[in-house]
């Protein structure tokens, strides 16, 4: 299964025009260039920042090394298709993506008030994206030139792959593919897809009959042909995995799971075994009388593919359209590295996983060393400090399977849950070489590791835990323990709070012997399923014996297709074979009550959360815990003006000398979730979709009012 390699193709012919500076945004741009039309115009919910962390300059630069001319439309007006004919008609087809995040996570803060402020857009400014900006856009475009075809792709589309449940509008949804009325969707880092399509087309194919392009989704009559189908969409009826080629596995479909919670566990279940590159099966689903078919995910790129890619001539700087506004997006990356992608961490709350796979594809140290080179040299005020070295997880960097037929027949979900494979290579050595050489580069004083960190990983060598803490903490390091309690932890795949004991000793051990003073900062999560009220309280509890206090916290936030989604939807745990008489049963906290409680919890020192917290440990029997000891959580006396919030987010009360304060937010899209319901937000649907009011975005009804 060797693929052909992304810069093998021979390129079009419009590769004589060269390489733009920025890709045009305008027609005076085009008329600079010589172009008197665009083959491919990509539009975007984010503003464009000509950098590999944002997915449509990559894109962008990647078609245009094929020799493509590419245009950009970022953050156009939706209320008409005006603002889509900016470019003229696009001589192949639209591109067309939400941005780098899901654009309801984007727009909505964790009650479901409309935010003010997008870090992807000039000055921070909110309300420059639709709600569920794919479905839009692809519509703005179809209206500006009807017979274009439109690829749809980025994590938007990804994630909402096949029908999935919507937390905004807490049904479920079809496959974006049929709501946005897209020809092809294009799933996970779709560099070898978007590659060849474009190819394709230009040779005269439609994207609509493409059903041998890997990670993509097309709709479908029927099964193409010397494709054989597997049904796995009634979980009470075995069927003996099918091996060979042209396999679709049929997965409930959208009435099916929207009619019965249990079959979307199902549905989820096996899309998730369905994962691994080397070895998946393509899905169909049906749509409700149309069926959308899934090919088998894209193969991972080689790091020599991973270097060409970051070696792009990004200009590493937002469009001078922009002048000075500030990109708030872009001013936490510009210093940044990326090493990597890709995690086999399996977290069941994560879309990482689901996005990029499973499979880590690493750059070789040099084509990282040129990039810090490049940032040194040629990045306006660059002061000698490289903010991050990472990328979905700090310290995968070079880890595989050390067996390349195991991993072609391995179907785990996890390489590290429920415990560290045994034939998972685990050796930190190549990313300490990366990080001794990178720090000893001209003009580079500091380099930081920002990115989250695998402890369960980490604790494997202590002498990355020494190099860590001795040359890139910078006074805190982020960790992520996500929760104390076997309950939710079993349902998060993530190890059991003793690796997180180990790894501190590991940390302490080594600040002290460093003469240094650092902390770990611990994420943890709010109300995720299989979480009871005591798992809440005992994490408390556990909080206050380690003298922390959370400043920030959120709640869980079911976002689309993954298996933590799936838990609260249906109540069943698709980590285990479901069936209806049998099965996992999973209690999930669903009510705002609940919910609101359980982040309560998390901030135990906010005197506004003390009366709701009293009134649960009553209920549950443990009023021992009320009272003025060190022993007990909270007191029983209440100060004056406070207590009438309740939600977690009030006052924020005095730090008694030896409590450390630090900062908790979640892992996936942005780390961002959400809690209450949301019935009366006004959320659109159909044709008209995502048009703006002349009034303005309505704003939704708080659930803490």
């Amino acid at each position: 299964m060797t693929p052909k390699n992304l810069f093998s193709w021979r390129p079009f012919w419009a590769k004589r025009f060269g390489t733009a500076p920025f890709l045009p945004m305008n027609r005076a741009e085009m008329d600079v260039l010589g172009w008197d039309s665009c083959d491919i115009v990509l539009v975007t919910g984010d503003a464009y920042v000509d950098h590999p962390s944002f997915g449509m300059a990559i894109v962008g630069r990647l078609l245009e090394a094929q020799g493509f001319r590419v245009g950009i439309i970022a953050q156009p007006d939706w209320s008409s298709a005006k603002a889509f004919q900016a470019l003229g008609a696009p001589n192949l087809f639209w591109g067309v993506t939400a941005g780098n995040m899901d654009s309801m996570v984007n727009r909505y803060t964790a009650d479901r008030r409309i935010r003010h402020n997008d870090s992807y857009t000039p000055n921070d400014e909110g309300d420059k994206r639709p709600d569920r900006a794919t479905i839009v856009y692809a519509q703005r475009c179809r209206e500006a030139y009807k017979d274009i075809p439109i690829v749809i792709g980025g994590i938007e589309a990804s994630l909402r792959r096949i029908a999935h449940y919507d937390y905004w509008s807490d049904k479920i949804r079809r496959s974006i593919l049929v709501d946005s009325k897209a020809d092809i969707l294009l799933y996970g880092n779709a560099e070898r897809a978007i590659v060849e399509v474009a190819h394709r087309v230009a040779k005269g194919e439609t994207p609509k009959d493409m059903f041998d392009v890997r990670g993509v989704a097309l709709m479908a009559a029927k099964l193409p042909d010397g494709w054989r189908e597997l049904d796995m969409s009634d979980p009470d009826i075995e069927h003996p995995r099918m091996v060979g080629d042209n396999i679709a596995v049929r997965l409930p479909g959208y009435k099916a799971v929207q009619d019965e919670p249990l079959l979307y566990a199902q549905a989820s279940r096996v899309l998730h075994q369905e994962s691994n590159a080397s070895n998946a099966n393509g899905l169909i689903q049906d749509q409700g009388g149309r069926d959308v078919f899934l090919s088998a995910p894209p193969i991972p790129l080689s790091t020599p593919e991973m270097d060409g890619v970051f070696a792009l001539p990004y200009a590493r700087s937002p469009h001078p359209d922009y002048g000075d506004a500030r990109i708030p997006a872009w001013e936490m990356i510009r210093f940044s590295v990326n090493i990597m992608r890709g995690c086999f961490g399996g977290c069941s709350f994560c879309s990482i996983t689901e996005h990029e796979g499973r499979v880590v594809q690493n750059r070789s140290e040099d084509s990282i060393i040129k990039e810090i080179e490049d940032i040194r040299d040629k990045v306006k005020g660059f002061t000698g400090q490289i903010s991050d070295l990472g990328g979905p997880t700090a310290n995968m960097y070079r880890m595989a399977c050390k067996d390349d037929k195991i991993q072609a027949t391995c179907r785990r979900l996890s390489c590290v849950y429920p415990s560290i494979c045994v034939n998972l290579n685990t050796d930190h050595n190549p990313l300490i070489s990366l990080y001794r050489r990178a720090r000893t580069l001209p003009g580079v004083k500091k380099i930081s590791i920002a990115s989250g960190l695998r402890y369960d990983l980490a604790v494997k060598s202590p002498t990355y835990v020494k190099e860590l803490v001795e040359h890139h903490v910078g006074g805190y390091l982020k960790i992520a323990p996500e929760h104390t309690e076997e309950g939710p932890l079993s349902k998060m795949m993530k190890p059991g709070i003793g690796t997180y004991d180990r790894f501190k000793q590991m940390f302490d051990q080594a600040a002290q012997k460093a003469g240094k003073k650092y902390y770990l900062i611990p994420y943890f999560i709010a109300a995720h399923p299989g979480t009871s009220d005591e798992d809440m309280m005992n994490l408390a509890m556990w909080l206050k014996r380690q003298g922390l206090r959370a400043d920030q916290v959120q709640t869980f936030l079911p976002s689309p297709m993954s298996l933590s989604t799936a838990m609260y939807h249906s109540e069943r745990n698709p980590l285990k074979a479901v069936h209806r008489e049998s099965g996992e049963r999973v209690v999930t906290a669903k009510g705002l009550k609940q919910r609101r409680l359980h982040k309560a919890f998390l901030r135990y020192h906010d005197a506004n959360n003390w009366p709701i917290i009293r009134e649960a440990l009553k209920k549950m029997g443990r009023a021992d815990l009320i009272g003025p000891s060190k022993k007990h959580l909270v007191p029983a006396w209440q100060p004056k003006g406070t207590g009438h919030q309740g939600s977690g987010e009030g006052t924020r009360t005095g730090r008694k000398h030896g409590e450390q304060k630090f900062f908790t937010q979640q892992a996936g899209e942005g780390r961002r979730r959400g809690n209450g319901n949301t019935k009366g937000l006004g959320i659109s649907s159909g044709p008209a979709e995502g048009r703006k009011s002349s009034r303005g975005p309505k704003r939704p009804k708080s659930p803490n009012r």
